[in-house]
């Protein structure tokens, strides 16, 4: 039955947004850096939880849902616990139709929308990027799912999928968002509570779900990861209004104007909520005369549980609790660290497990700043560091970067590639001084001998004069063109064969790229084997753009 499904999965998900409160904490910092959206929206579940824990066993739909909105109304903290009232209100208030059985796909679709109606009939100015986009994304999905007849699991299972992805684009939405380096607090908060949920209805509460559709939680939440790098924000000016004031009331008059009012607290500061119906309802309001606001209201009605936050000293203690928790994820300080320039998740996953301490995306066509090299420098948590850029369009930006730290030393061992940068950190002495390892390492460079094979973007010649057209197959040894072609295979093997033709090396180690399949990858090691069968092949996946191939010889 709908009633006992509410009953038992709330509970269970409203403890999964207290054990995660913290993690949604560190994420605030809109509409104020304040830290306190998690702690808000799980006080505001626990009080729900409470309420419909104390009706009978037989409670109809229609008492459950009394019981949500009261229960959330009572309870709602911060601006972001009174919009999860609203949020709960109208979805609850939204089933008391649907099927006693169990929810329909129709059912919850409905539910979805009446959500959304009373959630932003709540918010003056509402603003994309935050819970309240989340919620229409998920009641989108919804009403997409319902036309096409899917099942209520199917259902549910897709939208904690949606929701996880409306999240990770909510930097996308709401600039303050990227520049903080973090997805919505409220936002995430809210796609935690489905999830939660929808995994207790599925009786794996606690667990993480794995979906039935092409795209599953797992994958979900790892576009939320990558787009949530929580910076410390030391230079936040504050809010123009200082404290967050929220309090019940109780309107002595029926006709008490709920616009007029709004009105009012607009007029004090910002982040304005009045929400319930006459008589009681829940106010919020970020302002900087918290007296005047309750002198105002008690002047038309009573109020009580009254809440007044500094939100200077919240935003201050937020900071400094990710700049605790980063320095403990630091771990102690190395003597020796290590930043290296990688294209592709194979190429970083060799030099971490080389030694490198930091890897910075970038290669041919995206390298990375100044900027970004040094701050990777910084992250190595080292007295010295050592810097491979892996290309010589990078060198540059490397050492200025160097030259520019003034919190560890730091120097660059000139790497053209990533191969160089493998032979480089073989020889690496972890007890060596930072010279010393940059002599040897340097020295370890110049015994590899690089190439590469791309495909021309545009006509041009090789380095004999010989034309190259765009779409051509190029082999790159050294930086020059020297063999041209129409199938990665041969040339790659041309070029190999000229290489050894030149200098004859032992080791040859070669990287597939992205858009080289696994397949032809294999055929053409076979390929290279039968060629040059005295050449010990060292072979990955680097999975680096633009280039299906490269290697070294030495």
């Amino acid at each position: 039955m709908i009633t006992t499904v509410i009953r038992t999965c709330f509970p269970a998900a409203a403890k999964v947004v207290a054990e995660k409160a913290e993690e949604i904490n560190k994420l605030n910092v809109f509409p104020v850096p304040d830290g306190d959206t998690g702690t808000n929206m799980s006080l505001t579940l626990n009080t729900v939880v409470s309420e419909v824990e104390a009706l009978p066993q037989d409670a109809s739909i229609s008492d459950i849902a009394a019981a949500i909105t009261h229960g959330s109304l009572m309870g709602a903290r911060g601006n972001s616990g009174v919009i999860t009232s609203q949020i709960l209100r109208g979805i609850a208030e939204g089933l008391i139709d649907a099927h006693p059985s169990g929810a329909t796909p129709s059912d919850i679709a409905a539910a979805l929308r009446n959500g959304v109606k009373v959630a932003f009939k709540a918010v003056r100015k509402p603003v994309e990027g935050t819970i309240l986009t989340v919620l229409r994304d998920v009641s989108a999905r919804a009403d997409q799912l319902e036309k096409s007849k899917v099942t209520t699991p199917e259902m549910l299972d897709a939208l904690v999928i949606e929701a996880y992805e409306s999240v990770a684009r909510t930097p996308e939405l709401l600039p303050v968002l990227k520049e903080n380096g973090v997805v919505d607090s409220g936002a995430y908060g809210l796609a935690t509570l489905i999830e939660a949920f929808v995994n207790a209805y599925e009786g794996k509460a606690g667990e993480i779900s794995q979906f039935k559709t092409t795209v599953d939680t797992d994958d979900a939440k790892a576009h939320v990861a990558n787009v949530v790098d929580i910076e410390i924000n030391d230079d936040w000016e504050g809010s123009q209004y200082r404290y967050c004031t929220e309090f019940l009331f109780h309107a002595d008059s029926p006709s008490f104007d709920e616009e007029a009012n709004l009105r009012y607290l607009s007029s004090m500061g910002d982040c304005e909520l009045l929400v319930g119906a006459n008589p009681d309802y829940k106010i919020h309001v970020h302002t900087n005369r918290p007296d005047r606001v309750l002198r105002h209201m008690l002047h038309r009605g009573q109020i009580f549980n009254v809440f007044v936050h500094n939100m200077d000293l919240e935003a201050q203690e937020r900071t400094e609790g990710i700049r605790a928790d980063k320095a403990d994820a630091k771990g102690p300080r190395k003597a020796l660290g290590f930043v290296a320039v990688a294209a592709g998740p194979g190429q970083s996953d060799i030099l971490r497990s080389l030694g490198v301490d930091v890897i910075v995306e970038g290669g041919q066509t995206m390298n990375p700043s100044t900027a970004d090299i040094l701050e990777a420098i910084e992250a190595a948590n080292a007295d010295a560091v050592i810097v491979l850029p892996d290309n010589g369009n990078i060198r540059m930006a490397a050492e200025a970067a160097a030259s520019a730290c003034d919190s560890c030393e730091a120097a660059v061992v000139p790497t053209k590639s990533v191969l160089q940068a493998f032979s480089a950190m073989f020889v690496v002495d972890s007890e060596g001084s930072l010279e010393d390892n940059v002599a040897e390492m340097t020295d370890a460079i110049a015994e590899v001998r690089d190439g590469e094979v791309t495909t021309a973007v545009r006509d041009s010649q090789a380095a004999d004069g010989s034309p190259i057209h765009a779409g051509d197959v190029m082999g790159i040894e050294a930086g020059a063109i020297t063999v041209v072609g129409n199938d990665v295979e041969e040339v790659t093997i041309r070029v190999i064969n000229r290489m050894q033709d030149e200098e004859e090396g032992d080791t040859l180690t070669i990287l597939a790229g992205s858009d080289l399949s696994d397949e032809a990858f294999d055929h053409l090691l076979a390929a290279i084997a039968e060629e040059q069968p005295d050449l010990e092949i060292d072979s990955h996946r680097g999975d680096q753009p633009l280039y299906p191939i490269v290697f070294s010889i030495e």
